[in-house]
């Protein structure tokens, strides 16, 4: 019954971030934003902190990826507000104010409180326009952000309990569970990393969510090149660091999220076959929780795993293509097109 609760809570929030990308008022702006606002933050943290800081064990780089991946909630905060259009100065005034607040709650606060600070911005006087939005807006932003915090940790909670349940079943059904679920997460704004963090995950399930993540990099390469969703830099991108591209992956989750899933799962059973493990927590990302694995196991093994998990995700990659080619999807071009008729209109009402 847990696994079935937190398979429906995750397709919920993969429904809902669908929506408001489409559906919302400058959903593909902010979703935008928080795609580069992740990509600011938790990546760095992967690399500096994990990949590099924790494996060679260099505290001095380690501390730079651990103060930049603490930043999510500044820099969703002052990302949005400069994808709504608002003057550079408030927008870092949002950001900064919400310093100590995670990511996603950062960006719903942001993104509620950019409709009011523009239209302060419209209807007041240059000077006094500063006063009224210091006064206001860091306060409302993060009432906002502590309202929705408990709702974020409780999905987490939720998620992160279906892969608790798994761990203590079969373990090849557990590799399967945990090989779906938790790439999944990481192209959400929850956050693999975020998710195994909370719930400690480490050993052989947290070596099947870090190449767990690997492998749907190496899916989502050929995938999104086979399907065209947008041009060479989207696809690398993409494979780089899913969270890059998130407005594309909200846009088309039907053919994204089914094909890793089903590759996800099979390449969890796959690390669970080779007893592969990393021993500490928070390493679902897809290179740095390699270069991760490669430090704690025989490194043939790991290599032979990867092979595997590469074999397969290019193959599901191909068939996911073939089943979804006549499928209805969204480019980068198309996403770009609507921001750019948003931006017209946007001006257009600016100068009424």
């Amino acid at each position: 019954m847990q696994i079935i609760l937190g398979v429906l809570v995750l397709l919920s929030v993969i429904a809902v971030m669908t929506l408001f990308t489409f559906k919302a008022p400058q959903g593909q702006k902010a979703v935008s934003a928080l795609s580069g606002a992740a990509c600011a933050t938790f990546l760095p943290q992967a690399f500096l902190s994990y990949a590099i800081g924790g494996v060679f064990h260099i505290d001095f780089i380690k501390q730079i990826g651990d103060t930049m991946g603490s930043l999510g909630g500044l820099a969703a905060g002052a990302l949005v507000p400069l994808a709504f259009g608002i003057n550079p100065v408030f927008a870092v005034l949002l950001g900064v104010s919400l310093l100590k607040v995670k990511l996603l709650p950062a960006f719903i606060a942001a993104y509620i409180v950019s409709f009011l600070i523009k239209e302060i911005q419209k209807r007041v006087t240059d000077g006094l326009d500063l006063i009224i939005i210091v006064l206001v807006g860091p306060i409302l932003v993060n009432f906002i952000a502590g309202l929705i915090s408990p709702v974020v940790l409780m999905i987490l909670n939720t998620i992160g309990g279906t892969i608790v349940t798994a761990t203590k079943g079969n373990p090849y059904v557990m590799g399967a569970v945990l090989g779906a679920i938790i790439p999944l997460v990481g192209m959400t704004p929850l956050s693999s990393m975020v998710l195994t963090s909370l719930i400690g995950l480490t050993g052989v399930p947290m070596a099947i969510g870090a190449l767990g993540c690997t492998g749907n990099s190496f899916l989502n390469f050929s995938f999104f090149r086979k399907l065209k969703f947008g041009d060479n830099s989207t696809t690398l991108a993409v494979a780089i660091e899913p969270l890059t591209q998130i407005d594309i992956i909200a846009a088309n989750p039907v053919p994204i999220f089914a094909t890793n899933a089903v590759a996800g799962a099979i390449n969890g059973i796959i690390v669970t076959a080779f007893g592969l493990v990393i021993n500490v927590t928070g390493m679902a990302t897809p290179w740095a929780g390699l270069i991760v694995t490669l430090g704690m196991n025989p490194v043939m093994k790991v290599l032979l795993a990867v092979a595997l998990i590469f074999i397969n995700s290019t193959i599901w990659a191909y068939v996911g293509a073939w089943v979804f080619k006549n499928f209805k999807i969204h480019t980068v071009s198309e996403i770009r097109a609507d921001d750019q008729t948003d931006d017209y209109q946007a001006g257009a009402e600016a100068k009424a």
